[in-house]
Protein backbone atom coordinates (compact mmCIF):
# COMPACT_ATOMS: atom_id res chain seq x y z
CA UNK A 1 0.00 0.00 0.00
CA UNK A 2 1.50 3.09 -1.43
CA UNK A 3 0.72 6.35 0.50
CA UNK A 4 1.42 10.13 -0.30
CA UNK A 5 0.62 13.21 1.76
CA UNK A 6 0.07 16.53 -0.11
CA UNK A 7 -0.49 20.22 0.78
CA UNK A 8 -0.30 23.80 -0.24
CA UNK A 9 1.41 26.71 1.41
CA UNK A 10 2.07 30.60 0.52
CA UNK A 11 3.86 33.24 3.19
CA UNK A 12 3.90 30.42 5.89
CA UNK A 13 6.20 33.15 7.92
CA UNK A 14 4.78 36.46 7.11
CA UNK A 15 1.33 34.62 8.19
CA UNK A 16 2.69 32.29 11.00
CA UNK A 17 1.74 29.33 9.70
CA UNK A 18 3.24 25.81 11.75
CA UNK A 19 3.19 24.06 7.65
CA UNK A 20 6.54 22.60 8.71
CA UNK A 21 5.07 21.17 11.52
CA UNK A 22 2.03 19.89 9.39
CA UNK A 23 4.17 18.17 7.05
CA UNK A 24 5.99 16.08 9.59
CA UNK A 25 3.12 15.19 11.55
CA UNK A 26 2.32 12.69 8.95
CA UNK A 27 5.04 12.30 6.79
CA UNK A 28 6.18 9.06 8.70
CA UNK A 29 3.50 6.88 7.27
CA UNK A 30 3.96 8.79 3.61
CA UNK A 31 5.78 7.56 1.21
CA UNK A 32 5.88 10.64 -0.71
CA UNK A 33 4.71 13.97 0.18
CA UNK A 34 3.81 16.44 -2.47
CA UNK A 35 4.23 20.07 -1.27
CA UNK A 36 2.74 23.09 -3.90
CA UNK A 37 4.65 25.89 -2.81
CA UNK A 38 2.88 29.48 -4.01
CA UNK A 39 5.44 32.30 -4.90
CA UNK A 40 5.97 33.73 -1.67
CA UNK A 41 6.92 37.42 -0.12
CA UNK A 42 9.28 35.50 2.05
CA UNK A 43 11.26 32.62 2.58
CA UNK A 44 8.36 29.60 2.55
CA UNK A 45 10.25 27.73 0.09
CA UNK A 46 13.37 27.20 1.75
CA UNK A 47 11.17 26.61 4.71
CA UNK A 48 9.89 23.40 3.06
CA UNK A 49 13.12 22.54 2.23
CA UNK A 50 14.74 23.12 5.41
CA UNK A 51 12.58 20.04 6.29
CA UNK A 52 14.92 18.05 4.91
CA UNK A 53 12.99 14.74 4.14
CA UNK A 54 13.89 12.67 0.52
CA UNK A 55 10.45 12.09 0.41
CA UNK A 56 8.95 15.53 -0.14
CA UNK A 57 8.59 16.74 -3.41
CA UNK A 58 8.10 20.84 -4.33
CA UNK A 59 5.85 21.80 -6.63
CA UNK A 60 6.46 25.56 -7.33
CA UNK A 61 3.21 27.84 -8.41
CA UNK A 62 2.35 31.15 -9.08
CA UNK A 63 -1.41 31.72 -7.41
CA UNK A 64 -4.17 32.54 -9.63
CA UNK A 65 -6.02 36.12 -8.15
CA UNK A 66 -8.87 35.57 -10.49
CA UNK A 67 -9.98 32.76 -8.56
CA UNK A 68 -10.91 34.44 -5.51
CA UNK A 69 -14.56 34.53 -5.49
CA UNK A 70 -15.51 32.25 -2.46
CA UNK A 71 -11.63 31.38 -1.82
CA UNK A 72 -11.64 29.08 -5.43
CA UNK A 73 -7.79 30.03 -5.05
CA UNK A 74 -6.85 27.79 -2.25
CA UNK A 75 -9.36 25.04 -4.27
CA UNK A 76 -6.93 25.16 -7.62
CA UNK A 77 -3.61 24.51 -5.23
CA UNK A 78 -4.81 22.11 -3.40
CA UNK A 79 -5.63 20.50 -6.85
CA UNK A 80 -1.90 21.33 -7.94
CA UNK A 81 -0.55 19.00 -5.46
CA UNK A 82 -3.10 16.06 -5.66
CA UNK A 83 -2.17 16.09 -9.28
CA UNK A 84 1.40 15.68 -9.26
CA UNK A 85 1.08 12.80 -6.66
CA UNK A 86 2.59 9.68 -8.49
CA UNK A 87 0.33 7.23 -10.25
CA UNK A 88 1.12 4.32 -7.97
CA UNK A 89 -0.38 5.54 -5.20
CA UNK A 90 -3.48 4.19 -3.14
CA UNK A 91 -4.12 6.03 -0.90
CA UNK A 92 -3.15 9.86 -0.25
CA UNK A 93 -3.34 12.05 3.18
CA UNK A 94 -4.26 15.95 3.52
CA UNK A 95 -2.91 18.21 5.63
CA UNK A 96 -3.58 22.12 5.58
CA UNK A 97 -0.97 24.72 6.72
CA UNK A 98 -2.27 25.07 10.01
CA UNK A 99 -3.08 21.90 11.14
CA UNK A 100 -1.62 18.49 12.54
CA UNK A 101 -2.12 15.30 13.42
CA UNK A 102 -0.77 13.42 16.57
CA UNK A 103 1.69 10.66 16.21
CA UNK A 104 -0.89 8.71 18.53
CA UNK A 105 -3.78 9.06 15.79
CA UNK A 106 -1.02 7.47 12.97
CA UNK A 107 -1.71 3.74 13.57
CA UNK A 108 -5.65 4.40 13.62
CA UNK A 109 -5.18 6.04 10.08
CA UNK A 110 -2.66 3.45 8.27
CA UNK A 111 -5.20 0.43 9.65
CA UNK A 112 -8.47 1.86 8.57
CA UNK A 113 -6.59 2.48 5.21
CA UNK A 114 -5.24 -1.01 5.32
CA UNK A 115 -8.98 -2.27 5.93
CA UNK A 116 -10.88 -0.38 3.98
CA UNK A 117 -8.49 -0.32 0.51
CA UNK A 118 -10.70 -2.79 -1.05
CA UNK A 119 -13.84 -2.10 -0.17
CA UNK A 120 -15.24 -0.21 -3.16
CA UNK A 121 -17.98 1.32 -0.64
CA UNK A 122 -15.81 3.84 0.59
CA UNK A 123 -13.85 6.59 -0.54
CA UNK A 124 -12.39 8.14 1.50
CA UNK A 125 -11.80 8.65 5.73
CA UNK A 126 -13.72 11.24 7.59
CA UNK A 127 -11.60 12.62 10.71
CA UNK A 128 -12.73 14.24 13.48
CA UNK A 129 -11.78 18.04 14.67
CA UNK A 130 -10.25 19.66 17.68
CA UNK A 131 -10.04 23.93 17.21
CA UNK A 132 -7.55 25.11 19.18
CA UNK A 133 -8.68 28.84 19.77
CA UNK A 134 -6.47 31.54 21.52
CA UNK A 135 -3.92 29.65 22.99
CA UNK A 136 -2.76 26.12 22.74
CA UNK A 137 -4.49 24.81 25.98
CA UNK A 138 -8.10 25.95 24.70
CA UNK A 139 -10.10 23.93 22.65
CA UNK A 140 -13.24 25.62 21.18
CA UNK A 141 -16.70 24.72 19.84
CA UNK A 142 -19.00 26.38 17.37
CA UNK A 143 -21.50 25.22 14.83
CA UNK A 144 -20.36 27.50 12.17
CA UNK A 145 -17.46 25.63 12.15
CA UNK A 146 -16.45 21.86 10.60
CA UNK A 147 -16.08 19.11 13.13
CA UNK A 148 -15.57 16.23 10.97
CA UNK A 149 -13.93 16.76 7.37
CA UNK A 150 -12.33 14.01 4.54
CA UNK A 151 -7.95 14.32 4.93
CA UNK A 152 -7.47 11.06 3.73
CA UNK A 153 -8.92 9.98 0.34
CA UNK A 154 -8.34 7.16 -2.30
CA UNK A 155 -6.48 8.02 -5.51
CA UNK A 156 -9.42 7.44 -7.50
CA UNK A 157 -10.08 9.62 -11.00
CA UNK A 158 -12.23 12.44 -10.94
CA UNK A 159 -11.21 13.46 -7.50
CA UNK A 160 -10.86 17.38 -6.66
CA UNK A 161 -10.90 19.94 -4.18
CA UNK A 162 -14.50 21.18 -4.01
CA UNK A 163 -14.90 24.97 -3.28
CA UNK A 164 -12.19 26.74 -1.20
CA UNK A 165 -10.12 23.41 -0.28
CA UNK A 166 -12.22 22.32 2.42
CA UNK A 167 -12.93 18.99 1.14
CA UNK A 168 -13.52 16.83 -1.92
CA UNK A 169 -16.06 15.40 -4.91
CA UNK A 170 -15.50 13.06 -7.12
CA UNK A 171 -17.02 13.76 -10.52
CA UNK A 172 -19.13 16.46 -8.83
CA UNK A 173 -20.54 13.90 -6.57
CA UNK A 174 -19.97 13.72 -2.43
CA UNK A 175 -17.47 11.34 -1.40
CA UNK A 176 -18.39 8.08 0.66
CA UNK A 177 -16.42 7.99 3.53
CA UNK A 178 -16.44 6.24 6.55
CA UNK A 179 -15.73 8.11 9.99
CA UNK A 180 -12.85 7.11 11.86
CA UNK A 181 -12.16 8.00 15.43
CA UNK A 182 -9.06 9.75 14.95
CA UNK A 183 -8.42 13.35 15.23
CA UNK A 184 -7.13 16.65 13.12
CA UNK A 185 -5.92 19.25 15.45
CA UNK A 186 -6.33 22.49 13.89
CA UNK A 187 -4.57 25.80 14.85
CA UNK A 188 -5.70 28.50 12.64
CA UNK A 189 -7.15 30.26 15.46
CA UNK A 190 -3.92 30.18 17.78
CA UNK A 191 -2.07 33.24 17.20
CA UNK A 192 -1.32 36.45 18.70
CA UNK A 193 -4.44 38.86 19.03
CA UNK A 194 -3.23 41.20 16.14
CA UNK A 195 -1.72 38.04 14.10
CA UNK A 196 -5.64 36.68 13.64
CA UNK A 197 -6.94 39.91 12.59
CA UNK A 198 -3.78 40.07 10.31
CA UNK A 199 -4.90 36.75 9.30
CA UNK A 200 -8.99 37.74 8.93
CA UNK A 201 -7.48 40.87 6.81
CA UNK A 202 -5.84 38.18 4.80
CA UNK A 203 -8.29 35.67 4.14
CA UNK A 204 -10.58 38.63 3.10
CA UNK A 205 -8.14 39.03 0.09
CA UNK A 206 -9.14 35.56 -0.95
CA UNK A 207 -12.86 35.65 -0.81
CA UNK A 208 -13.68 38.85 -2.62
CA UNK A 209 -15.40 39.28 -5.91
CA UNK A 210 -14.14 42.77 -6.74
CA UNK A 211 -10.89 44.42 -7.26
CA UNK A 212 -7.79 42.64 -5.89
CA UNK A 213 -8.07 43.62 -1.83
CA UNK A 214 -4.15 44.76 -0.61
CA UNK A 215 -3.27 43.79 2.49
CA UNK A 216 -4.72 46.39 4.98
CA UNK A 217 -1.90 48.54 6.71
CA UNK A 218 -3.67 49.10 10.19
CA UNK A 219 -3.94 46.27 12.08
CA UNK A 220 -6.05 45.65 15.09
CA UNK A 221 -4.13 44.52 18.68
CA UNK A 222 -7.10 43.14 20.45
CA UNK A 223 -9.08 40.52 18.64
CA UNK A 224 -12.84 39.87 19.59
CA UNK A 225 -13.18 36.29 19.96
CA UNK A 226 -16.71 36.08 20.49
CA UNK A 227 -17.28 33.78 17.13
CA UNK A 228 -16.80 30.49 18.93
CA UNK A 229 -19.70 28.34 21.25
CA UNK A 230 -17.56 26.78 23.85
CA UNK A 231 -14.25 27.47 25.16
CA UNK A 232 -12.72 24.70 26.91
CA UNK A 233 -8.92 23.90 28.75
CA UNK A 234 -7.21 21.23 26.85
CA UNK A 235 -5.03 18.86 28.90
CA UNK A 236 -3.79 16.44 27.01
CA UNK A 237 -0.06 16.40 25.78
CA UNK A 238 0.69 18.02 22.08
CA UNK A 239 1.80 16.25 18.65
CA UNK A 240 5.60 15.72 19.11
CA UNK A 241 6.07 18.13 16.40
CA UNK A 242 4.25 21.12 17.71
CA UNK A 243 5.83 21.31 21.28
CA UNK A 244 9.19 23.80 20.27
CA UNK A 245 6.73 26.13 18.43
CA UNK A 246 4.32 25.82 21.80
CA UNK A 247 7.44 26.34 23.77
CA UNK A 248 8.33 29.89 22.27
CA UNK A 249 4.40 31.40 22.41
CA UNK A 250 5.16 34.91 23.92
CA UNK A 251 1.37 35.87 24.29
CA UNK A 252 -1.35 35.76 27.20
CA UNK A 253 -5.24 34.12 26.01
CA UNK A 254 -6.97 36.16 28.53
CA UNK A 255 -10.36 34.32 28.58
CA UNK A 256 -11.22 32.07 31.23
CA UNK A 257 -13.87 29.43 30.08
CA UNK A 258 -14.60 29.02 34.17
CA UNK A 259 -15.72 32.43 34.79
CA UNK A 260 -16.71 34.24 31.30
CA UNK A 261 -19.44 33.53 28.78
CA UNK A 262 -19.38 33.53 25.17
CA UNK A 263 -22.64 36.13 24.07
CA UNK A 264 -24.27 34.17 21.97
CA UNK A 265 -27.84 34.83 20.48
CA UNK A 266 -30.85 33.09 21.20
CA UNK A 267 -31.00 31.14 17.81
CA UNK A 268 -27.31 29.74 18.18
CA UNK A 269 -27.94 29.25 22.36
CA UNK A 270 -31.31 26.69 21.55
CA UNK A 271 -29.32 24.79 18.45
CA UNK A 272 -26.29 24.17 20.96
CA UNK A 273 -28.84 23.15 23.98
CA UNK A 274 -30.17 20.49 21.45
CA UNK A 275 -26.19 19.32 20.62
CA UNK A 276 -25.69 18.88 24.33
CA UNK A 277 -28.78 17.20 24.86
CA UNK A 278 -28.89 14.86 21.94
CA UNK A 279 -25.57 14.78 20.03
CA UNK A 280 -27.27 16.00 16.76
CA UNK A 281 -25.96 18.77 15.08
CA UNK A 282 -29.31 20.33 13.42
CA UNK A 283 -28.35 21.88 9.89
CA UNK A 284 -24.85 20.91 9.87
CA UNK A 285 -23.18 21.17 6.48
CA UNK A 286 -21.91 17.76 4.85
CA UNK A 287 -19.86 17.68 2.01
CA UNK A 288 -19.36 14.08 2.28
CA UNK A 289 -21.87 10.66 2.68
CA UNK A 290 -20.87 8.42 5.56
CA UNK A 291 -21.43 4.64 5.16
CA UNK A 292 -21.32 2.78 8.12
CA UNK A 293 -18.81 0.28 8.90
CA UNK A 294 -17.41 -2.44 11.79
Amino acid sequence: MKVAGFTFIRNAILNDYPIAEAIESILPICDEFVVAVGKSEDETLQLIKDIGSAKIRIVETTWDHSLKAGGRVFAEETNKAYQAISADVEWAIYIQGDECIHEKYLPVIKKEMEATLDDVMIDALLLKYKHFYGAYDFVAESRRWYRREIRVLKRLPGISSYKDAQGFRINGRKLKVKLIDAYVYHYGWVKPPKSLNLKMNNFKRFYNDGQFVQQEESVAEDFDYGNADKVLHFNESPPAVMKARISKANWKFKFDPTTQQINRNLKRKLLQWIENMTGLRLFEYKNYKIVKRG
